[in-house]
């Protein structure tokens, strides 16, 4: 287990890169702490599996510095970081039973043949195996073979960090839920340091102590499911976060007002900004009236989801989501909206703005 620490850290694929826009991993200083899980989100291209693989010892980074515990391990090789890393095909090897995949970690440093029928047995429990340890690997489904790499990944209990590189894409969707839910269980019990990456929301909200967000190569925000989704740092996690994401209102602000759609709106506290302007809110904290008070609004239509309805509307032209507990009645006439200002963000320039008096 260990402190991950990311230093000046950036990568160009390109042999002279002669700015910003040519990194695909943008300048990073971050620590992340020793035992926590976290959780690499973001969409295809945003840098996680690069970054993910500097970690391990995969690719060099064109700047700056990797260290485990203080340790600067930025040129050294794969091996030597005592890492153990899943890809998202299964890598296996084909002639092997299934139980030797999974042993083979442990008797290639030398344990204890008991410890290693032990600590093989618990594995295959828990990645459902128990009745094909005997089994060759030649001839297992993707899913099966997929599930023997994450054992062999988690087989060890000495490394530095299990890294996981989008690893249950090949899982049918029960069987994912299940290892998402053995991964959680190991790091609770062995405190591991995870990463875990992905960019699948749920999967990353389910895994993580801390999710990770990045867009266009550069880390937007790391924190907890509740602290992205109540308060995003950037327009592109609270749109990337929550099913529907988070509504975006192009606005003027004067204080503690906000005009959208030439009415206004109370923040709920005063914001000092500048720039491009826009209120987030997340459909959550929108409430449709009949009784003119709010934004002038249309609905287009009514999706119920069984849990709650998804209600689509039009607002000036343009399209917004809000959303009613299942039982909630949606008023006929309903044409207007209006926010809960605890569930307001303001963006300036798609970073938010802190409102006064807010702890930074």
């Amino acid at each position: 287990m260990a402190k991950i620490t990311l230093d000046n850290l950036a990568h160009s694929y390109l042999p002279n890169p002669n700015g910003e826009a040519d990194y695909a991993l943008k300048e990073l200083n971050h620590d992340w702490a020793d035992g926590e899980a976290y959780a690499l989100l973001g969409s295809s291209g945003c840098g996680k599996s690069t970054l993910l693989n500097i970690i391990s010892g995969l690719l060099h980074p064109s700047q700056g510095r990797i260290l485990f515990d203080g340790n600067d391990v930025t040129h050294a090789p794969t091996a030597a970081r005592n890492i153990a890393q899943v890809f998202q095909f299964p890598v296996v090897y084909d002639t092997m039973t299934v139980r030797d995949n999974l042993a083979f970690p442990l008797r290639n440093r030398g344990a204890d043949p008991t410890y290693i029928a032990q600590r093989v047995n618990q594995i295959a429990a828990m990645i459902g195996m128990e009745d094909r340890l005997s089994q060759k690997a030649r001839g297992l489904t993707a899913d099966a073979k997929q599930k023997i790499s994450l054992g062999r990944g988690m087989v060890r209990e000495d490394v530095n960090a299990l890294l996981f590189d989008e690893p249950l894409t090949v899982i049918d969707p029960h069987m994912k839920w299940e290892l998402r839910t053995q991964l959680k269980a190991l790091h609770h019990e062995f405190g591991h340091t995870m990463i875990y990456v992905t960019h699948d929301q749920t999967e990353a909200l389910t895994f993580a102590d801390k999710v990770v967000v990045m867009y266009d190569g550069r880390v937007v925000q790391i924190g907890t499911p509740q602290e992205l989704f109540e308060r995003p740092a950037h327009t592109f996690v609270g749109y990337f976060i929550g099913s529907p994401g988070m509504n975006l209102f192009d606005a003027t602000i004067d204080g503690a007002t906000a005009i959208i759609a030439n009415t206004p709106v109370e923040l709920g506290a005063g914001y000092a900004s500048a720039g491009r302007l826009q209120i987030g809110v997340r459909p959550e904290f929108i409430q449709l009236s009949s009784d003119g008070t709010g934004i002038p609004a249309q609905i287009v239509r009514v999706e119920d989801v069984g849990r709650h309805k998804i209600v689509r509307l039009d607002v000036n032209g343009q399209k917004i989501a809000a959303i009613a507990n299942e039982g909630t009645s949606i008023p006929a006439d309903a044409n207007h909206i209006t926010f809960d200002p605890k569930g307001i963000n303001v963006y300036a320039n798609d970073w938010r703005v802190a409102p006064a008096g807010e702890a930074a």
